[in-house]
């Protein structure tokens, strides 16, 4: 079969793959992908990376192979291969042998400079976004803006707990913009700039200029919204800012740890604002899902590691992608000074400080701490005998974490705070445990508490 008839094979295939798959994944693990040779009753199907190879063979062999054998029923056969790797294989060359493979892994930390301009790390790419059922709509709307920035989901608002790529998500979409439409100003800022630069000009009275510079940006990408709660100048500078972004049809991209109307002392003005738009959020990955991160890790630096090792990594640390990425650093530089790759009792040493049991242990102190820093409290007022609504509800969630997560009694949580009867606690308990069942946006909170407490384990 000549290349055009595997061409119009492969686009046949593909037509009917976009109708069992979601955009995202599509977009994801069938871009650059091809047939070089259907010979003899089987197929070789060009992939870009190892990572996209494996992927694909443990998730869509099936679907692929069941489409190729109804447009052709003389397939038997389907083989993935590396696009690097390809010549080699149709002309079966001998495959690396082990030594190659170590030898050719040296560890190789490849240093990607910050644009000035953007603020945007290169590093930071689609491809080497992981997608799975975890990120997928947060993903597809990040894809679709990049497409078509400022008329499509405007503003996109990602929320997820910390270390689950939220950034690399925001990153990955400016620079595509960048890539695909490079007269478009694109800039990334933290909040925390942000916010520095706001009380900088107000101090020196160059507002105005901070605010005119702003506006001739087409992109504004800003991480950690969450952390404008209670700042009244800043939150107001933002509002008139994200007007006139939003009137010029000027995309607007931003980030929290929590939804929109769950970020404490946020006006109400700016809360509708970011719920105007789309709203996605990043979960937890599940174990399949983390362990095909800590694969596409290995593939970026290069460096080589048991499936076993992978699989205790990804066992032991759950909620918490960057942290996924340290274990794998040290991993790394132990095998660069050792010319070798660590087995699976090495690797566990290795590890012993940075893993944990799959059931972290957490305390009272931890939970008064992250509850009363999620909604903008002091440790002391969740202790107060006070009736303010913006108190109750924070302590009857403390009271519910207590009964949940430690097994504490009634009677033990009342004398947690300052003595409350026992019947106090339980009415928390129960009326948390019944609104958890209708309030999504309750859910979503608890969840994004315990993700806080389970990553942030020291008191």
């Amino acid at each position: 079969m000549n290349s055009k008839d595997n061409k119009d094979l492969w686009q046949s295939v593909l037509a009917q793959v976009q109708f069992a798959v979601s955009r995202a994944n599509f977009a994801t693990w069938f871009r650059n992908t091809e047939i070089i040779s259907n010979q003899n009753g089987k197929v070789l199907i060009s992939v870009p990376n190892s990572f996209s190879k494996e992927w694909l063979s443990n998730k869509y062999h099936s679907l692929i192979l069941k489409i190729l054998r109804s447009l052709d029923k003389n397939i038997r056969m389907i083989e993935f291969v590396v696009k690097s790797e390809a010549p080699q294989l149709i002309k079966r060359k001998r495959a690396p042998q082990k030594k190659e493979i170590i030898n050719n892994s040296q560890l190789q930390f490849v240093e990607f400079k910050i644009d000035q301009k953007t603020n945007l790390n290169p590093r930071y790419t689609f491809e080497n976004f992981v997608v799975g059922g975890f990120n997928e709509l947060a993903h597809a709307a990040a894809w679709a803006i990049s497409e078509n920035p400022g008329t499509t989901y405007n503003p996109l608002f990602i929320y997820g707990g910390v270390g689950l790529g939220k950034t690399h998500l925001l990153q990955a979409t400016g620079n595509r913009i960048v890539n695909l439409f490079p007269n478009k100003r694109v800039k990334y800022t933290p909040s925390e700039t942000f916010i520095s630069g706001i009380v900088e000009s107000i101090r020196n009275h160059k507002i105005e200029e901070f605010k005119k510079e702003l506006r001739k940006i087409d992109i504004l990408i800003m991480d950690d919204v969450q952390f404008f709660a209670g700042k009244e100048k800043t939150q107001e500078e933002f509002f008139h800012i994200f007007n006139s972004f939003y009137q010029a049809q000027k995309q607007i991209i931003l980030s929290s740890d929590r939804p929109p109307n769950a970020i404490p002392a946020l006006e109400e003005r700016l809360k509708s604002r970011f719920e105007g738009g789309m709203i996605a959020d990043i979960g937890v990955p599940d174990f399949e899902t983390r362990v095909a991160i800590l694969k596409a890790k290995c593939e970026e630096r290069n460096i080589n590691l048991n499936q076993d090792i992978l699989e205790y990594i990804a066992t032991n640390i759950q909620r918490n992608i960057r942290e996924m990425e340290g274990a794998l650093n040290r991993l790394a530089i132990y095998q660069k000074i050792n010319q070798k790759e660590p087995d699976f009792e090495v690797a566990k040493k290795l590890l012993r400080n940075l893993v944990l049991s799959p059931k972290k242990s957490t305390s009272f102190k931890q939970i008064l701490r992250i509850v009363s820093a999620f909604y903008d409290l002091s440790e002391k007022d969740l202790l107060l005998p006070t009736r303010r609504k913006e108190i109750v509800k924070p302590r009857q969630i403390a009271m519910y974490l207590l009964r949940e997560e430690l097994k504490e009694s009634y009677p033990a949580i009342g004398r947690r705070f300052q003595g409350k009867d026992h019947t106090t606690a339980i009415y928390a308990y129960e009326k948390i445990a019944k609104q958890l069942e209708e309030d999504d946006n309750l859910l979503t909170e608890i969840t994004l508490i315990k993700q806080r407490l389970y990553n942030n384990n020291s008191s």
